[in-house]
């Protein structure tokens, strides 16, 4: 049941109803606890079939093309194709690896705001003909190396909350979306569509109005110059919550329906990422270094009530920044770590703080937090893992990757069935698990029976 990120070859445990998440973890805990006491994830794919239900439910016709670099992890793409949900690819090995599941072309949109010519080429080559665009060096760039490229151009968003600034990093504006079609139509390369993305830290969902509305100009504009405009992709930002999901649906269904009703032609997509795939993994760690202070300055922010005989402790764990907590560089954790073992209820908690094993002054997990008194070898369990983990990973300080341990409830896998929502390379990978949790490859059972 275990893989490499890398590794293809990887199997599914099929649950019974009698068998839960926590006893496959702590199944596996108990065998890593004999084997090695590795960092390792377990992955719930009944939850994606959750997701694409509730996304069906919610957000149809609006179809979902999944950005792979949000997780990369073989049982993900498997499962994200068998459902029939379109990829959005930012690199020739995501392009590549996509492919080779047998997802079409037509299926397939590369969104690399900046692109290497030489993966030009490859979309090209490969058939993938819809690529994203924001100023005139990557459309020559484009015209150049793939002639029947279809372009979508991406427009800015002007992302405000209470906590942000105005961001316009990504996408063009309007004033120059005019001068790209000009451009565009110089050099013969067709513009099919309009691209937007709104953050999942935006708060305000107006966002979406001022884009939805910008995108109806750039549509107008087009047909100014010629082009027959097909798609608009309304981009990521869900966050895997069906209220927002719903709130975003209730304020861009009406705007949808006036300025890209359905006979109009224009097929409306989304890039999900974080939706699908966030809560459906869920990482556990060991402590394999510990310290203990006793005047330990507390962080700005902590109350400073301790008592000087009170110690703070500092937990060292098998993977960090340079592996699964890679996002923290850049955004917020979005989980608390919960301790494995079992505790008193009236067990006394300390200031805490967690780092990665490679010492670097990068890599803290978790600044502060309450945990009781920990010993090396415990285990920390973190929900909410599966957004920005699982990809390609820095080896620094030669830590090993995280294991991955796939399951799926039976319930699930029968509603996945009903749904016609399977494949022959998704099917061979299950195997039945009895709900002793015994997660050893003899107990694969035949599909075919």
């Amino acid at each position: 049941m275990k893989g490499f990120l890398e590794d293809a070859n990887y199997s599914i445990g099929l649950l019974d109803e009698g068998a839960t998440l926590a006893d496959v973890i702590d199944n596996c805990i108990c065998e890593h606890t004999h084997t090695g006491k590795r960092a390792f994830y377990v992955g719930d794919l009944g939850k994606l079939v959750k997701k694409n239900i509730q996304w069906q439910n919610v957000m149809t016709p609006i179809k979902p093309f999944y950005p792979v670099r949000c997780n990369s992890a073989p049982g993900v793409l498997e499962m994200l194709g068998a459902l029939g949900v379109g990829f959005a690819c930012s690199s020739k090995s995501e392009m590549a690896l996509v492919q080779d599941m047998g997802i079409s072309p037509e299926n397939i949109i590369y969104t690399n705001p900046c692109k290497q010519a030489s993966q030009i080429k490859y979309a090209a080559k490969a058939g993938i003909n819809i690529v994203t665009c924001d100023n005139d060096i990557e459309l020559k760039k484009i015209a150049r190396n793939h002639p029947n490229a279809k372009l979508l151009l991406h427009i800015a968003t002007e992302d405000i909350t209470a906590d942000e600034e105005i961001n316009m990093k990504l996408g063009t504006t309007l004033k120059n979306c005019r001068h790209l079609m000009e451009c565009a139509k110089e050099l013969g390369v067709q513009i099919v569509g309009v691209r937007f993305h709104v953050s999942g830290s935006c708060k305000e969902l107006q966002t979406y109005i001022h884009a939805v509305s910008d995108a109806r100009c750039v549509f107008d504009m087009a047909e100014e110059f010629g082009f027959k405009m097909t798609v608009l992709d309304i981009g990521g930002g869900f966050t895997g919550s069906e209220l927002q999901l719903e709130e975003i649906n209730h304020v861009i269904r009406p705007l949808l329906d006036v300025y890209f009703p359905k006979e109009s032609g224009v097929n409306v997509i989304a890039e999900p990422g974080c939706y699908y795939v966030s809560s459906a993994f869920t990482l556990a760690v060991n402590v394999i270094a510990k310290k203990t202070e006793y005047d330990k300055l507390l962080p700005s922010g902590v109350e400073q009530t301790k008592n000087d005989d009170e110690p703070v402790f500092t937990y060292y764990i098998n993977d960090g920044v340079y592996g699964s907590f890679a996002r923290i560089l850049s955004d917020k954790l979005n989980t608390i770590p919960e301790v494995h073992k079992k505790y008193k209820e009236d067990e006394p908690l300390f200031t805490s703080s967690l780092w990665g094993p490679s010492c670097d002054e990068l890599d803290q997990i978790v600044e502060n937090c309450l945990l009781p008194e920990l010993s090396v070898g415990d285990w920390l369990i973190f929900d909410n893992m599966g957004s920005g983990t699982l990809r390609e990973q820095s080896t620094f300080n030669d830590s090993q990757r995280p294991l991955i341990y796939y399951m799926m409830s039976f319930s699930d896998w029968d509603e996945m069935q009903d749904g016609g929502m399977t494949s022959d390379t998704l099917m061979k990978n299950f195997f039945f698990v009895p709900s002793c949790i015994q997660l050893s490859p003899e107990d694969r059972f035949s599909t075919a029976a």
